[in-house]
Protein backbone atom coordinates (compact mmCIF):
# COMPACT_ATOMS: atom_id res chain seq x y z
CA UNK A 1 0.00 0.00 0.00
CA UNK A 2 1.54 3.50 -0.91
CA UNK A 3 1.31 5.84 1.87
CA UNK A 4 0.70 9.67 1.95
CA UNK A 5 4.42 10.15 2.10
CA UNK A 6 5.19 8.13 -1.21
CA UNK A 7 2.28 8.86 -3.22
CA UNK A 8 2.65 12.50 -2.41
CA UNK A 9 6.79 11.59 -3.71
CA UNK A 10 5.13 10.21 -6.92
CA UNK A 11 3.24 12.50 -8.17
CA UNK A 12 5.93 15.28 -8.01
CA UNK A 13 5.11 18.64 -7.36
CA UNK A 14 1.90 20.87 -6.59
CA UNK A 15 1.69 21.40 -10.55
CA UNK A 16 1.10 17.34 -11.44
CA UNK A 17 -2.73 17.32 -9.88
CA UNK A 18 -3.71 15.04 -13.37
CA UNK A 19 -1.19 12.12 -12.11
CA UNK A 20 -3.02 12.36 -8.61
CA UNK A 21 -6.75 12.60 -10.58
CA UNK A 22 -5.17 9.97 -12.46
CA UNK A 23 -4.31 7.62 -9.36
CA UNK A 24 -7.54 7.66 -7.63
CA UNK A 25 -9.17 6.79 -10.43
CA UNK A 26 -7.24 4.24 -10.79
CA UNK A 27 -7.95 3.14 -6.79
CA UNK A 28 -11.46 3.46 -7.53
CA UNK A 29 -11.18 0.90 -10.78
CA UNK A 30 -9.34 -1.23 -8.53
CA UNK A 31 -11.78 -1.15 -5.37
CA UNK A 32 -14.21 -2.02 -7.97
CA UNK A 33 -12.68 -5.04 -9.32
CA UNK A 34 -11.60 -6.52 -5.81
CA UNK A 35 -15.41 -6.29 -4.46
CA UNK A 36 -17.30 -6.96 -8.03
CA UNK A 37 -19.60 -4.22 -6.66
CA UNK A 38 -19.97 -0.27 -8.20
CA UNK A 39 -17.98 2.04 -6.32
CA UNK A 40 -18.54 5.87 -5.15
CA UNK A 41 -16.84 8.03 -3.41
CA UNK A 42 -18.38 10.82 -1.76
CA UNK A 43 -15.23 13.10 0.03
CA UNK A 44 -15.23 16.47 1.64
CA UNK A 45 -12.13 18.81 2.71
CA UNK A 46 -13.42 19.73 6.02
CA UNK A 47 -10.33 18.63 7.64
CA UNK A 48 -8.41 21.02 5.20
CA UNK A 49 -11.13 24.03 4.67
CA UNK A 50 -12.69 23.57 7.66
CA UNK A 51 -14.07 26.79 7.60
CA UNK A 52 -15.31 27.19 3.93
CA UNK A 53 -18.72 26.98 2.75
CA UNK A 54 -19.84 23.46 0.61
CA UNK A 55 -18.05 20.83 2.94
CA UNK A 56 -21.33 19.76 4.30
CA UNK A 57 -24.07 17.61 2.75
CA UNK A 58 -26.50 19.60 0.80
CA UNK A 59 -28.87 19.51 -1.65
CA UNK A 60 -26.43 19.86 -3.88
CA UNK A 61 -24.98 16.72 -3.73
CA UNK A 62 -28.40 14.97 -5.20
CA UNK A 63 -26.58 16.22 -8.67
CA UNK A 64 -23.56 14.69 -7.86
CA UNK A 65 -24.76 11.37 -7.20
CA UNK A 66 -26.94 11.60 -10.35
CA UNK A 67 -23.70 12.27 -11.87
CA UNK A 68 -22.01 9.71 -10.37
CA UNK A 69 -24.72 6.54 -10.53
CA UNK A 70 -25.47 7.48 -14.66
CA UNK A 71 -23.92 4.37 -16.47
CA UNK A 72 -23.40 1.80 -13.62
CA UNK A 73 -24.87 -1.77 -13.42
CA UNK A 74 -27.43 -1.84 -10.90
CA UNK A 75 -27.35 -5.19 -10.54
CA UNK A 76 -23.89 -5.52 -9.16
CA UNK A 77 -25.01 -3.12 -5.72
CA UNK A 78 -23.31 -0.13 -4.41
CA UNK A 79 -20.23 0.63 -2.12
CA UNK A 80 -19.59 3.49 -1.48
CA UNK A 81 -16.57 5.21 0.41
CA UNK A 82 -17.71 8.26 2.83
CA UNK A 83 -15.63 10.72 4.16
CA UNK A 84 -17.87 13.87 5.63
CA UNK A 85 -18.67 16.09 8.87
CA UNK A 86 -22.32 15.36 8.23
CA UNK A 87 -24.84 18.61 7.23
CA UNK A 88 -27.95 19.38 6.35
CA UNK A 89 -30.49 16.41 7.65
CA UNK A 90 -33.33 16.70 5.01
CA UNK A 91 -31.21 16.83 1.80
CA UNK A 92 -29.18 12.96 4.00
CA UNK A 93 -32.78 11.57 3.70
CA UNK A 94 -33.19 12.39 0.17
CA UNK A 95 -29.58 11.64 -0.65
CA UNK A 96 -30.34 8.13 1.27
CA UNK A 97 -33.84 7.58 -0.46
CA UNK A 98 -32.71 8.44 -3.72
CA UNK A 99 -29.51 5.48 -3.65
CA UNK A 100 -30.97 2.99 -2.39
CA UNK A 101 -34.15 3.21 -4.92
CA UNK A 102 -31.54 2.75 -7.47
CA UNK A 103 -29.45 -0.20 -5.93
CA UNK A 104 -32.42 -2.01 -4.32
CA UNK A 105 -31.19 -1.27 -0.98
CA UNK A 106 -27.85 -3.38 -1.73
CA UNK A 107 -25.82 -0.92 -0.83
CA UNK A 108 -22.19 -0.89 1.59
CA UNK A 109 -21.15 1.85 3.24
CA UNK A 110 -17.04 2.07 3.82
CA UNK A 111 -15.61 4.62 6.09
CA UNK A 112 -11.61 5.33 5.42
CA UNK A 113 -11.12 7.71 8.61
CA UNK A 114 -14.42 9.57 9.25
CA UNK A 115 -18.35 9.96 8.44
CA UNK A 116 -19.85 12.23 11.17
CA UNK A 117 -23.38 13.22 11.96
CA UNK A 118 -25.53 13.04 9.01
CA UNK A 119 -22.58 11.03 7.12
CA UNK A 120 -23.27 8.21 9.98
CA UNK A 121 -26.67 8.20 8.90
CA UNK A 122 -26.16 7.68 5.34
CA UNK A 123 -24.26 4.45 7.22
CA UNK A 124 -26.33 3.05 9.17
CA UNK A 125 -28.99 2.95 6.27
CA UNK A 126 -26.49 0.60 4.64
CA UNK A 127 -26.72 -3.35 4.82
CA UNK A 128 -22.75 -3.08 6.04
CA UNK A 129 -20.39 -1.05 7.06
CA UNK A 130 -16.51 -1.51 6.45
CA UNK A 131 -14.61 -0.08 9.49
CA UNK A 132 -10.68 -0.23 10.21
CA UNK A 133 -9.35 0.34 13.29
CA UNK A 134 -8.91 4.05 12.28
CA UNK A 135 -12.43 5.02 11.37
CA UNK A 136 -14.88 6.20 12.87
CA UNK A 137 -18.83 7.47 12.85
CA UNK A 138 -20.31 9.85 15.33
CA UNK A 139 -23.96 11.06 16.96
CA UNK A 140 -26.55 12.08 14.99
CA UNK A 141 -29.04 13.71 17.57
CA UNK A 142 -29.89 16.76 15.89
CA UNK A 143 -28.21 19.94 16.07
CA UNK A 144 -29.70 23.71 15.13
CA UNK A 145 -26.88 26.74 14.43
CA UNK A 146 -24.60 24.92 16.16
CA UNK A 147 -27.14 24.00 19.35
CA UNK A 148 -27.33 20.29 20.64
CA UNK A 149 -31.59 20.53 20.64
CA UNK A 150 -31.61 17.70 23.03
CA UNK A 151 -29.66 19.71 25.54
CA UNK A 152 -31.54 23.29 24.75
CA UNK A 153 -34.72 20.95 26.02
CA UNK A 154 -32.93 19.54 28.69
CA UNK A 155 -31.72 22.65 30.05
CA UNK A 156 -35.23 24.63 29.16
CA UNK A 157 -36.69 22.11 31.36
CA UNK A 158 -34.25 22.76 33.95
CA UNK A 159 -34.37 26.26 33.94
CA UNK A 160 -38.66 25.77 34.64
CA UNK A 161 -37.86 23.47 37.33
CA UNK A 162 -35.30 25.68 39.32
CA UNK A 163 -37.27 28.80 39.04
CA UNK A 164 -40.15 26.99 40.60
CA UNK A 165 -38.36 25.40 43.73
CA UNK A 166 -36.32 28.50 43.84
CA UNK A 167 -37.99 31.88 42.66
CA UNK A 168 -34.42 33.98 43.23
CA UNK A 169 -33.06 31.83 39.99
CA UNK A 170 -35.94 34.18 37.84
CA UNK A 171 -33.14 36.54 37.09
CA UNK A 172 -30.03 34.35 36.75
CA UNK A 173 -32.60 32.72 33.97
CA UNK A 174 -34.40 35.49 32.49
CA UNK A 175 -30.54 36.35 31.22
CA UNK A 176 -30.15 32.87 29.37
CA UNK A 177 -33.51 32.29 28.19
CA UNK A 178 -33.47 35.80 26.45
CA UNK A 179 -30.87 34.58 23.95
CA UNK A 180 -32.90 32.02 22.37
CA UNK A 181 -34.47 33.47 19.40
CA UNK A 182 -38.40 32.61 18.65
CA UNK A 183 -39.59 29.50 17.74
CA UNK A 184 -36.19 28.04 18.77
CA UNK A 185 -37.96 25.84 21.19
CA UNK A 186 -40.58 24.39 18.96
CA UNK A 187 -37.99 24.07 16.01
CA UNK A 188 -35.76 21.70 18.33
CA UNK A 189 -38.47 19.75 19.26
CA UNK A 190 -40.09 18.86 15.84
CA UNK A 191 -35.62 18.53 15.06
CA UNK A 192 -35.76 15.69 17.61
CA UNK A 193 -38.70 14.15 16.21
CA UNK A 194 -37.84 14.01 12.75
CA UNK A 195 -33.79 12.84 13.84
CA UNK A 196 -36.06 9.80 16.04
CA UNK A 197 -38.32 8.94 13.04
CA UNK A 198 -35.48 8.71 10.93
CA UNK A 199 -33.11 6.85 12.72
CA UNK A 200 -36.17 3.89 12.82
CA UNK A 201 -36.31 4.30 9.14
CA UNK A 202 -33.26 3.92 8.28
CA UNK A 203 -31.83 1.42 11.27
CA UNK A 204 -34.62 -0.85 10.24
CA UNK A 205 -33.24 -1.31 5.99
CA UNK A 206 -30.00 -3.41 7.97
CA UNK A 207 -31.22 -4.30 11.57
CA UNK A 208 -34.50 -6.61 11.67
CA UNK A 209 -33.85 -6.86 16.05
CA UNK A 210 -35.73 -3.74 17.93
CA UNK A 211 -33.52 -4.39 20.73
CA UNK A 212 -30.34 -3.48 18.82
CA UNK A 213 -31.84 -0.36 17.30
CA UNK A 214 -32.90 0.45 20.39
CA UNK A 215 -29.13 0.03 21.76
CA UNK A 216 -27.87 2.04 18.56
CA UNK A 217 -30.43 4.73 18.81
CA UNK A 218 -28.68 4.81 22.87
CA UNK A 219 -25.29 5.11 21.38
CA UNK A 220 -26.12 7.80 17.90
CA UNK A 221 -28.84 9.35 18.58
CA UNK A 222 -28.93 10.66 22.39
CA UNK A 223 -27.33 13.77 23.61
CA UNK A 224 -26.87 12.76 27.10
CA UNK A 225 -24.95 9.37 26.00
CA UNK A 226 -22.41 11.07 23.38
CA UNK A 227 -22.24 14.05 25.53
CA UNK A 228 -20.81 15.99 22.96
CA UNK A 229 -21.76 15.84 18.49
CA UNK A 230 -18.00 15.38 17.89
CA UNK A 231 -17.49 12.40 19.85
CA UNK A 232 -15.94 9.66 17.23
CA UNK A 233 -17.57 6.26 17.83
CA UNK A 234 -15.27 3.74 16.87
CA UNK A 235 -15.37 0.19 15.06
CA UNK A 236 -15.53 -1.79 18.52
CA UNK A 237 -17.96 0.55 19.98
CA UNK A 238 -20.51 0.51 16.51
CA UNK A 239 -19.86 -3.57 16.80
CA UNK A 240 -21.25 -3.41 20.28
CA UNK A 241 -24.21 -1.65 20.20
CA UNK A 242 -25.34 -4.36 17.25
CA UNK A 243 -24.44 -2.34 13.40
CA UNK A 244 -23.17 -4.99 11.01
CA UNK A 245 -19.46 -4.10 10.73
CA UNK A 246 -17.60 -6.25 8.65
CA UNK A 247 -13.10 -5.47 9.80
CA UNK A 248 -11.56 -3.61 6.75
CA UNK A 249 -8.52 -5.57 7.86
CA UNK A 250 -9.94 -8.97 6.85
CA UNK A 251 -9.69 -8.07 3.06
CA UNK A 252 -5.86 -6.85 3.30
CA UNK A 253 -5.91 -6.34 -0.90
CA UNK A 254 -9.19 -3.91 -0.29
CA UNK A 255 -7.65 -2.55 2.82
CA UNK A 256 -4.60 -1.38 0.84
CA UNK A 257 -6.82 0.20 -1.99
CA UNK A 258 -8.93 2.02 0.22
CA UNK A 259 -6.64 3.62 2.32
CA UNK A 260 -4.60 4.49 -0.47
CA UNK A 261 -7.43 6.04 -2.22
CA UNK A 262 -8.15 8.31 1.03
CA UNK A 263 -4.08 9.42 0.86
CA UNK A 264 -5.68 10.43 -2.82
CA UNK A 265 -7.93 12.40 -1.57
CA UNK A 266 -5.92 13.95 1.35
CA UNK A 267 -3.98 15.14 -0.66
CA UNK A 268 -5.90 16.62 -2.90
CA UNK A 269 -7.81 18.98 -1.09
CA UNK A 270 -3.94 20.58 0.26
CA UNK A 271 -2.61 20.66 -3.88
CA UNK A 272 -6.19 22.20 -4.93
CA UNK A 273 -9.28 24.51 -4.57
CA UNK A 274 -11.76 21.36 -4.39
CA UNK A 275 -13.93 21.13 -1.36
CA UNK A 276 -15.61 18.15 -2.33
CA UNK A 277 -15.19 15.38 -4.91
CA UNK A 278 -17.81 12.63 -6.19
CA UNK A 279 -16.08 9.91 -8.21
CA UNK A 280 -16.97 6.60 -9.19
CA UNK A 281 -14.88 3.66 -10.96
CA UNK A 282 -15.93 4.34 -13.97
CA UNK A 283 -14.48 7.56 -14.09
CA UNK A 284 -16.96 9.88 -13.74
CA UNK A 285 -16.23 12.72 -11.56
CA UNK A 286 -18.38 15.75 -9.80
CA UNK A 287 -16.22 18.84 -8.28
CA UNK A 288 -16.90 21.31 -6.50
CA UNK A 289 -14.47 23.83 -5.46
CA UNK A 290 -13.82 26.78 -2.86
CA UNK A 291 -15.14 29.29 -4.93
CA UNK A 292 -18.41 27.95 -4.83
CA UNK A 293 -18.34 27.28 -8.19
CA UNK A 294 -19.32 23.69 -9.62
CA UNK A 295 -17.39 21.77 -12.21
CA UNK A 296 -17.85 18.57 -13.99
CA UNK A 297 -15.39 16.20 -15.62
Amino acid sequence: MPCWSEIQNEIGGSTEIAKLNDKRMSFLASISEQTGRNTISYYSAFLQKPNVQDISINDLDTNAFMEAVYKMDRSKGLDIILHTPGGDIAATESIINYLHSIFNNDIRAIIPQMAMSAGSLISVSCKEIIMGKQSCLGPFDPQIGGIACQSLIKEFEEAKEDIKHNPQALGLWQVIVSKYHPTLLISCKQAISLSDELANKLLIKSIVDPEKIKLIKAEFNDNGTSKTHSRHISKEKCKKVGLNIIDLESDQILQDLVLSLHHCYMITFEKTYATKIVENNIKGCYLRLVTQQSNKQ
